[in-house]
């Protein structure tokens, strides 16, 4: 079968040429054949085998799949394994597998051409933690039976809470005293002890079982119970003021840790009016969970369990400042005089058996402390100095700040404690300085003393001395009276500027122009002389007035258009549809407001927008049956088309902002679905934001393919739902998973669960016995019924027949065909005819249409009377 093609040469092949022979192969049977061709080289003879190969194929195919470690989320995992076949024919193979873990493998059969690698899928569902090791088995044609492992580790998504300095995992923080109104810190861990990213939220919970709010744990039982007015006033209270976590929300790495702060500032809640305060430490048990954002079946009432999270306990415990003053809290001084000191000892105590106090007195006039600022310790006193130094006669009543000082947050970022006064407490300073009596003695001054004299010159006092900086004042009223003025001068009272006698020296300085002065007694105008090398001309003086004309216009032409500015917006702001410039007293009436309007605004105040404000579990909770979710079943946009939806939709939402859109459940469990029938189950939306949210849902499953809408637009509080549509026509387990986004980029997913089953009918009996009816003739026949149950979701058509013996059947049963509708049932009636020859048993087959067969044994119980 081998056929050589070949010229040998006659002459020696020279160098550097050669010669061509074809061999020629053309099996005759599908058999491997082996052959040799001699080659004589002058006097060598080289062998060359020949070999005859049919052509067959060479399969091959990895021997594991290795999905790895993978998160318990309920998520349909895919992976491909390849078969390649490096053969010069096409091979065939086939899968089988005989297990429950493995959901689906494409193709289980197949061919593969040539010089091709073919890929087969295998899905796996992460609905439950456990370690995935399974077999499969493979036919490779030419190659037999080969084993292709399965492994997967299926974990839980744990978050732990871990010490910063031990990295011990942490179940309780104990912030321990702290003083109202300040504020104390502790960090911790936060790990994310799975292989995948994870987005999570803090959730402080407000209703846990444990939790107390105010409450002095060392009381008595019955000292804590007598007092519910705490207790009920406690409900209503926002618990995330008391506990502050920075960051709050975030997204973790595999393996990877977050450094968090936790801050304790307690608050003191107020008694009712009458209670007896005695106990004025405030104990705090509280619980903060860190969850994976997305995870809220628990507030659904989905059928899957509350998802795994990490809880925290924190207790601490609030005290007031308890600083008391003796004497106090009104400290009286001693009178004293101008110069002169008193001071006042007096005592501060801290009472708190817990706490040291720091202090501090800020600063009033006429008073002097010392210390000022100061430490105090737990049940230790300390004395200080109060002063009173007057600076001015009179009686001073003051009130005197003491600030307390402690650790707070900073307004502006409230990851840094800042030392700052918390507390303010209050003393009253009264002191009373008293003016020395002196006595003056005048003495005669003949002369005119223009510095330290009055007008005349005459009774000088000698304590006058003293005030050098005072301005020579002319005590006569010389102004009033005309006993010395000239007769020239007795009519010029407009320009009555008055000169004093002693101002001479001064004369000569420049004045204004257009004023004129006069002397005291006779009236007669003063002579001023005004220097040209220092006053203004009359060009000049124009120019100044022209000057301060120019810049009075231009500072009142910026008024005016301040004042039009200021118009222009309050027209803006009133000129709308809302107000329409009613003012409160033409006589519109307030509405009466009760104490359940402001419980219903409570309630109906959404979730907090501030970043560093907590979520709660009672308010999350409450999503969905807020008056102030809407519901709303149709009519929803299916793209964003206004501006402020298409602003909205385009926003990438926080992992706080995510919590707070519920989209459930998680797993759909259909139940047992009927074959070539349609069920609907409700995926639903709640948007809790104040801003819209745009849901688009991809299906690429066959079964799930009559699912509408796929993507929806949904308002700001709204709750909605999407019918999810199951319709399969394969028997069997069935559970795949659809994914959807929140804004074109925030994915999530839905598992699907249901069990594909055929029509199925049930019957109340399976055996029936026929009794006579009481009071009729024997020839009656008999007569009961029997209950013909659906428990599946597709109506079932049913027959009844008889099975066939040797002796002819005296039982009939009506209808004897009929339908049976989805969850319903139907009764039917079985007759026995009483006869000489009649059987007292009968068999029938309730036959279903596609579904199953029941068989239902019939007894005639006939009573002989003798």
């Amino acid at each position: 079968q081998f056929k050589l093609i070949v010229e040998n040469p006659e002459k020696p092949v020279a160098s550097g040429l050669q010669v061509t022979a074809f061999v020629e192969y053309y099996p005759e049977s599908e058999d491997d054949l082996q052959d040799r061709l001699l080659l004589l080289i002058e006097d060598d003879i080289v062998d060359i085998p020949l070999l005859g190969l049919i052509p067959c194929c060479y399969l091959e195919i990895d021997s594991e799949i290795n999905f790895g470690a993978v998160i318990s989320n309920s998520k349909i995992i895919s992976k491909e394994i390849s078969i390649a076949n490096h053969g010069s024919a096409s091979g065939t193979f086939e899968i089988s597998y005989d297990g429950v873990v493995l959901l689906n493998i494409e193709p289980t059969s197949g061919v593969v051409e040539p010089k091709s690698v073919k890929t087969v899928k295998v899905d796996i569902c992460t609905d439950v933690p456990r370690i995935i090791k399974e077999v499969i088995k493979v036919e490779l044609e030419g190659h037999g039976c080969t084993e292709v492992w399965i492994k997967a580790v299926v974990v839980e998504q744990v978050l732990k809470v871990l010490g910063v300095s031990c990295g011990n995992i942490l179940e309780c923080i104990n912030f321990g005293p702290v003083y109202f109104g300040s504020s104390k810190t502790e960090q911790i861990s936060l790990y994310n002890e799975s292989p995948e990213c994870v987005d999570w939220v803090a959730v402080l919970e407000d209703n846990a079982i444990g939790g107390e709010m105010g409450t002095d744990l060392q009381r008595s039982a019955d000292a804590v119970l007598q007092d519910l007015s705490l207790k009920n006033r406690t409900r209503d209270v926002d618990v995330s003021t008391l506990i502050l976590c920075i960051p709050n929300q975030g997204t973790l790495l595999p393996y990877e840790k977050s450094l968090v702060t936790l801050c304790f500032s307690p608050k003191k809640f107020k008694r009712d009016f009458g209670v007896n305060d005695s106990s004025p430490k405030q104990d705090y048990v509280l619980f903060l969970r860190f969850e994976a954002v997305g995870n809220k079946d628990g507030y659904l009432q989905a059928l899957m369990s509350h998802p795994h999270h990490t809880e925290l306990a924190l207790t601490g415990s609030g005290l007031p400042v308890m600083l008391t003053f003796n004497p106090g809290p009104v400290i009286k001084f001693m009178d004293c005089s101008l110069g002169e000191q008193t001071q006042v000892l007096c005592t501060l105590k801290n009472e708190s058996e817990s706490l040291p106090v720091t202090f501090s007195f800020r600063k009033t006039a006429h008073f002097n402390i010392s210390p000022e600022k100061g430490k105090i310790k737990k049940i230790s006193a300390k004395d200080v100095i109060f002063s009173f130094s007057p600076h001015q006669i009179g009686t001073f009543k003051v009130k005197q700040a003491i600030d307390i000082i402690g650790t707070g947050l900073e307004k502006n970022n409230l990851q840094i404690l800042k030392t700052k006064s918390f507390h303010q407490i209050y003393l009253s300073f009264i002191g009373v300085c008293k003016s020395k009596r002196k006595n003056i003695l005048f003495k005669i001054n003949p002369g005119i003393t223009p510095m330290i004299s009055n007008a005349t010159g005459q009774f000088v006092a000698d304590g006058t001395g003293q005030c050098t900086n005072t301005a020579p004042v002319a005590m006569l009223k010389s102004t009033q009276t005309q006993i010395h003025t000239h007769w020239i001068n007795r009519n010029c009272k407009g320009d009555a500027l008055i000169a004093f006698p002693n101002d001479r020296a001064a004369s000569i300085r420049p004045s204004e122009w257009n004023k004129k002065y006069r002397t005291i007694f006779t009236k007669t105008e003063r002579y001023n002389y005004i220097d040209p090398e220092f006053s203004y001309t009359d060009c000049e003086r124009l120019l100044k007035e022209a000057h301060k004309a120019y810049y009075a216009d231009f500072i009142s032409s910026l008024r005016q258009r301040r004042l039009q500015k200021d118009a222009a917006r309050q027209f803006y702001i009133y000129n709308n549809s809302v107000s329409i410039g009613l003012k409160p007293a033409e006589g519109l009436m307030s509405p009466k407001i009760s104490i359940d309007f402001h419980k219903e605004k409570l309630q109906c105040k959404t979730l907090p927008s501030d970043e560093n404000c907590l979520l709660t579990s009672r308010k999350l909770a409450a999503i969905g049956s807020k008056p102030s979710i809407k519901e709303i079943w149709s009519g929803l946009a299916a793209t964003p088309s206004s501006t402020q939806e298409k602003k909205d939709c385009s926003l990438t939402l926080t992992s706080k902002q995510l919590h707070q859109i519920l989209i459930g459940p998680s797993t759909m469990d259909f139940g047992d679905v009927c074959v070539y029938s349609t069920t609907a189950r409700k995926l639903h939306i709640i948007n809790n934001l104040l801003v819209h949210i745009w849901i688009q849902i991809e299906i690429e499953i066959d079964e799930l393919q009559q699912t509408s809408p796929l993507s929806q637009v949904v308002p700001p509080l709204t709750k909605t739902h999407i019918p999810i549509v199951f319709e399969t026509n394969t028997l069997g387990m069935f559970k795949r998973s659809f994914t959807y986004t929140i804004n074109n980029q925030h994915l999530g997913h839905v598992l699907v669960v249901a069990k594909a089953v055929s029509v199925e009918l049930e019957l109340s009996a399976r055996e029936l016995i026929l009794n006579p009816i009481p009071g009729y003739l024997a020839e009656t026949e008999f007569r009961t019924t029997v209950t013909v149950y659906n428990p599946r979701n597709h109506p079932a058509e049913f027959t009844w027949k008889r099975i066939i013996t040797d002796r002819r059947t005296a039982f009939s049963i009506q209808p004897a065909k009929g339908f049976v509708e989805a969850y319903r049932d139907l009764e039917c009636e079985v007759v026995w005819q009483p006869g000489f020859n009649s059987p007292e048993i009968g068999e029938f087959n309730l036959c279903v249409r596609k579904g199953n067969t029941i068989k239902l044994k019939c007894f005639a119980k006939v009573t002989i009377h003798t």
